[in-house]
């Protein structure tokens, strides 16, 4: 295996990756000549990194076992279905997208994770974590119920395991005894120690012809003992069970092998071409190093998993770093919520941090460091992080759950069913509301204000910039029942934030300017971040302007004197229109008999794609060119 000190700064000579233009080229070729293969993909994997950013480390960790499987298996008749998504880069470079990846994440360009509509090889479209087990499953049953052929792959990581869905879909392939390979990606030690030779051995053993033949042989021999099967059956997974993780795979249904060195690219083409016709549930686990072959990726797969594209000069782009010291005039949102929770843990021992599974990307570090006793990653498990919530405000503590827009969809009967209806006292610190950029529709949070406006009890609140984060912060931690921010991915305004933890008063709206009283009267009233762009038109059209800060509950005397006031109101809101904001504001002015006109402003009914934030608020028309047009349209 080749080794990699830097990220190539101009395209590497890949002469036998670019005669594949298909995975079933793959098949033709012998052993020294997958092992380049190999090689110059993972040369290229960090090539078109380096020129486009993206996710990084997992795509690194699977090269060879993306070329045992596309060798294995014939893909895209066989199912071949990726987890997450994180370390599909390599099977996009393998099945005809070589040349388009140096635009993957960017406007019009590919998308980062496994997309239906972009390939035929993409068989299941994800972005979420812990899906693909049950997706297989629904494909491999399918199958049977054609009578076809058809072979059906599951890859999953070990942190992607972590999650309850996983285990569901296990049991249930399981007790159906589908035709079904689930491989675990497993790079971050959390099921077994480090490969051995004895357990790379077995492995070997347990899928030899020889074996498989004595052992079904031996079924039907003893079958005719009584409880000598039973025994058989007992004896070989003990066996098992000494030198590998089997026990807990083997009692859910499935055969399970390994754990295997997923660099061996020999072992993993011979373990996978004796496992793919196997009848039943087949568990392969695979041992990888993330980051694989990029050294300073090998020694850092934390700060690696995503990169930023090459800076001009060449340099290879440092991996994420949480930073400390004094604040800067400009934060990112996280960055205020990440301070504000150690403040306010300072203040307060009740206080409960919790992530599922993103600390970094949430901005617990520093809280993780300074109380461990009080922070708690729960792993990919959203449901279970807003339940635990739920059991710790029932004993008087005082739970702040961590989590993006877009992943607390998953946690939604938790919110409603355990915290909401309980009215339980739980903060909910809701990172990556709206379009957050090159992740895509599964990743952006334009959701929430419709799915969270409906439910009972629950304070909504949205800050126009960083000194309105950390008082609407404070002012959902002192309420006494459920409370949620939600603020944009990225930096603020650049507006500082006070050292102090004073709140901000629920449901009262901000004059930010008053009309000077034209022919014909527009009020803008903007929740959150479109307060930006709200601004700059107000004072194109000498218009007013309304901070709303909370879209539940909403300042009903400050959206009343709107209308009175002015003859058109124009609601702005980062989500989608259906149900959010600007449908609070009309459903109060019907209920109170007033009528004026209205201009609801959000995102469209339809899932956003891709690109830079900023590119894609102007395709919505929520830029101030955007915004400024549409009002013009609405006017006499």
């Amino acid at each position: 295996m080749k080794l990699f000190d830097d990220i190539p700064v101009e395209r590497p000579a890949t002469p036998l990756l670019d005669t594949l233009e298909t995975p079933a080229a793959l098949r033709a070729m012998n052993a020294g000549q997958l092992a380049q293969v190999a090689d110059e993909l993972r040369a290229y994997l960090l090539y078109s990194v380096g020129v486009s950013g993206g996710h990084f480390g997992a795509g690194l960790g699977v090269v060879e076992l993306t070329v045992a499987l596309h060798q294995a298996l014939e893909t895209p008749y066989d199912r071949l279905v990726w987890d997450v998504g994180h370390q599909a880069y390599p099977h996009k470079i393998l099945t005809g997208r070589r040349e388009a990846m140096t635009g993957i994440r960017q406007y019009g360009g590919l998308a980062a994770f496994p997309r239906r509509a972009e390939s035929e090889y993409d068989t299941f479209g994800v972005g979420h974590s812990s899906t693909s087990i049950s997706a297989a499953l629904g494909m491999a049953l399918a199958a049977r119920t054609r009578g076809e052929k058809r072979r059906v792959c599951a890859v999953i990581g070990d942190g992607a395991l972590t999650a309850g869905m996983a285990f569901e879909a296990l049991a249930h392939a399981g007790h159906v005894d589908a035709n079904l390979l689930v491989v675990l990606n497993d790079n971050e030690m959390s099921i077994s120690e480090n490969v051995g030779g004895m357990a790379s051995y077995l492995a070997r053993i347990l899928v030899s012809k020889p074996y498989l033949n004595m052992r079904e042989s031996g079924k039907k021999v003893l079958s005719h003992l009584p409880g000598a099967l039973e025994l058989a059956r007992r004896t070989e997974e003990h066996m098992k069970g000494m030198v590998s993780p089997a026990t807990l795979f083997e009692e859910m249904g499935f055969n399970y092998i390994g754990p295997i060195d997923g660099h061996d690219l020999p072992l993993l083409m011979d373990t996978l071409h004796s496992m793919r016709d196997l009848e039943g549930p087949q568990f392969l686990h695979v041992k990888t190093c993330k980051g694989k072959g990029f050294l300073p990726a090998e020694a850092d797969p934390i700060g690696y998993h995503a990169i930023t594209k090459l800076e001009k000069n060449g340099e290879t782009p440092p991996p994420f770093k949480p930073v400390s010291g004094p604040a800067s005039s400009k934060q990112k949102y996280c960055r205020v919520f990440g301070n504000w929770l150690c403040d306010m843990a300072a203040v307060d021992e009740r206080l409960i941090g919790i992530t599922p599974a993103m600390r970094e990307g949430s901005d617990l570090v520093r809280f993780s460091t300074e109380y461990p006793e009080r922070y708690f990653d729960v792993a990919i498990a959203e449901q279970h992080a807003l339940t635990l919530a739920a059991g710790l405000a029932c004993e008087a503590m005082k739970p702040v759950v961590a989590i993006y827009s877009t992943f607390l969809q998953r946690g939604y009967d938790q919110l409603i069913h355990d915290v909401a209806v309980q009215s339980l006292d739980v903060t909910f610190a809701i990172d990556r509301a709206g379009l957050v950029g090159e992740d895509g529709p599964t990743h952006h949070g334009s959701l929430d204000l419709s799915y969270l406006r409906c439910v009972p009890g629950l304070v909504v609140l949205a800050p126009a910039d960083e000194a309105e984060c950390r008082a609407m912060l404070s002012a959902a931690y002192h309420h006494p029942g459920p409370a949620a921010v939600r603020y944009p991915r990225g930096t603020g305004p650049g507006v500082a934030t006070p050292e102090h933890l004073e709140p901000l008063e629920i449901g009262r709206a901000e004059w930010r300017r008053r009309d000077s009283g034209g022919a014909v009267r527009v009020a803008l009233l903007a929740f959150g971040s479109l307060n930006g762009p709200a601004a700059e038109v107000a004072e194109r059209l000498e218009a007013s302007h309304l901070n709303m800060r909370s879209i539940k509950p909403l300042d009903r005397d400050a959206v009343l004197a709107a209308a009175d006031e002015h003859d058109l109101l124009v609601t702005l809101e980062e989500n989608v229109v259906a149900g959010g904001a600007g449908s609070a504001v009309n459903e109060l002015l019907m209920a109170e008999g007033v009528q004026v006109e209205v201009l609801n402003l959000g995102l469209p009914d339809a899932f956003i794609e891709h690109g830079k934030p900023a590119e894609l608020l102007a395709e919505c028309g929520l830029d101030a060119d955007g915004i400024e047009a549409s009002i013009r349209a609405r006017l006499p």
